[in-house]
């Protein structure tokens, strides 16, 4: 049997993340999780400010997963080193392996035009503007991690790509 992998995903909204994340679950037959759709259900069904709960839950599925033996994929904007630090604590406290992986869209316009123009997958989900993409907290990686930009690549190439280099 061979060690769980956390594979922690970041990057701003509208870069591809969700797609990409869905995409390796696929590949790697891994368990998705994705902050948003977290979120929302708290939301939806406690009717309250969700703040870090979202995150917080999330890592208890992880851990549950890893601790089964499953890889998984964790979709968040990942923005701030608390979270990305305690990302990376939920793999070490399940003697699971970890990826860090940023997604970025380094053409502005593309990235703006991606994030005008998309739909939400979950339901209830107010996207942010474009304004509030650009406005948000978003610490950058001091670390060496796998980062993968999406500029002028479909899905399947930026895919390929990130196959290639997680394979390293």
């Amino acid at each position: 049997m061979t060690t769980p992998t956390l594979y922690i995903f970041s990057g701003l909204p509208a870069t591809g993340k969700s797609t990409l994340g869905q995409a390796l679950a696929q590949q790697l037959g891994a368990v998705y999780l994705r902050i948003d759709t977290v979120e929302q259900a708290l939301r939806d069904l406690c009717d309250f400010k969700v703040e870090g709960e979202g995150y917080r839950l999330s890592y208890r599925l992880a851990a549950d997963n890893l601790n089964l033996g499953n890889c998984v994929i964790a979709d968040s904007c990942n923005p701030i080193t608390l979270t990305r630090d305690e990302w990376r604590d939920v793999a070490k406290s399940s003697n699971a392996r970890y990826v860090d992986i940023e997604i970025y869209c380094s053409d502005s316009e593309e990235h703006k035009n991606r994030a005008e123009q998309r739909n939400t997958t979950v339901t209830n989900l107010t996207l942010p503007t474009w304004k509030q993409i650009q406005n948000r907290e978003y610490h950058p990686w001091n670390d060496d991690i796998v980062r993968i930009n999406t500029a002028g690549k479909t899905p399947e190439e930026s895919l390929r790509e990130l196959l290639l280099v997680l394979k390293r």
